[in-house]
């Protein structure tokens, strides 16, 4: 699957694409009221860009210009924007 067939509302996404983006990771309390990092990416490939959000330690070892392989992911619209995540099932982890 690449970006350009995502549309909201989709389970079990898995997909390769590289990080073309990665924001400075914030403290942020959940709506369960847990403290928690959010970091902001966006991934691209050659039929898109689709921003993810990574809570926790999700975020390790990612970093801007990686190829990435997300597996069990979905996807969602926030704020009128299509986005990407992966919860606790999903994974996202470099290339090899």
């Amino acid at each position: 699957m690449n970006i350009g067939e995502l549309s909201p509302g989709m389970s079990n996404v898995s997909l390769t694409a590289k990080v073309s983006e990665v924001s400075e990771p914030k403290q942020v309390t959940t709506k369960f009221g847990t403290q928690t990092t959010l970091t902001n990416i966006k991934l691209k490939d050659e039929t898109g860009e689709i921003p993810m959000a990574l809570w926790g330690l999700q975020s390790d070892g990612i970093s801007e210009g990686l190829d990435v392989e997300i597996s069990g992911g979905f996807t969602k619209e926030f704020r009128g924007t299509l986005q990407l995540g992966i919860g606790k099932s999903g994974s996202i982890k470099p290339v090899q």
